[in-house]
């Protein structure tokens, strides 16, 4: 049978102090105060159903398929019920805040800064600079190939059963002298390896895809926008920490269900 060991609340808070956590800890309290503030302000109302939708997303993410399952999820993160709810109608009214801030400013926000989503597909070996110089020019000459050169160098075992693919990624993504020479290239092509602090980067450039504003994108952009301003925001604050306080909140009783409607 297992030892038991009580961890009590102190030790919990301790724990976080010690690990040098408190000053994420205040900015996601920041952020959620700061959240509150807005959609009030902005008479931001989160509908029950949307509650229920967003917590029976967050059930199947979670691979919460049951109520007993739940259960154990929440006494696994120390949740309560109430703060279980309180986690989706704050994911619910950021989601809408941000819709409503910045939903009408995509389409520009896009024209002005389409070139940092243009994305590239994208093969890389790390290697010292002479080993990649000397490769480069030998598959220049045709005497081996990049994928060839993929599985005799890359160390990661996922990375180079996978010939050194990093998949499609933005300008943003990638390091500034990277980028430069990735959106400079003509595909497939590959690049004279580009010298960077990790070592030189031997990079096949496959494809460069040019960005379309579908809703994945659009998502994208609302998120970034979003995420700007809340850092904006909690800069304008000067906080002043007291570990003595306690300020709970309630919730809306209309919310108690969402926990206990999930399938058994």
């Amino acid at each position: 049978m297992s030892e038991v060991m009580t961890i009590c609340r102190e030790e919990i808070f301790q724990q976080i102090k010690l690990s040098c956590q408190i000053p994420s800890v205040v900015e996601g309290i920041l952020t959620r105060k700061i959240i509150a503030r807005a959609q009030e302000e902005q008479g931001i109302k989160v509908e029950p159903e949307e509650l229920q939708q967003a917590a029976d997303n967050l059930r199947l993410l979670s691979n919460l398929r049951s109520t007993d399952v739940t259960w154990l999820w929440l006494q696994k993160h120390c949740l309560s019920l109430d703060e279980f709810e309180k986690l989706v109608e704050v994911s619910v009214a950021s989601s809408k805040l941000a819709q409503h801030l910045f939903a009408e400013r995509v389409e520009s926000f896009f024209v002005e800064h389409q070139l940092d989503y243009n994305q590239a597909i994208l093969y890389e070996v790390v290697l010292e600079e002479d080993l990649a110089m000397e490769l480069f020019y030998a598959i220049q000459e045709g005497e081996v190939n990049f994928h060839e050169v993929a599985r005799q160098h890359i160390q990661d075992i996922e990375l180079r059963r996978k010939g050194g693919y990093l998949g499609a990624l933005s300008r943003t993504k990638l390091k500034p002298e990277i980028s430069a020479a990735v959106f400079a290239a003509n595909p497939p092509q590959i690049l004279k390896p580009v010298l960077t602090s990790s070592g030189a980067h031997l990079i096949l450039v496959d494809e460069l895809i040019q960005p379309e504003l579908d809703n994945i994108l659009r998502r994208e952009i609302i998120s970034d926008l979003f995420s700007e301003w809340l850092k904006q925001q909690i800069e304008t604050f000067e906080v002043e920490i007291d570990l003595r306080a306690n300020s709970g909140q309630g919730l809306n009783p209309e919310t108690r269900s969402l926990v206990a409607s999930s399938s058994s």
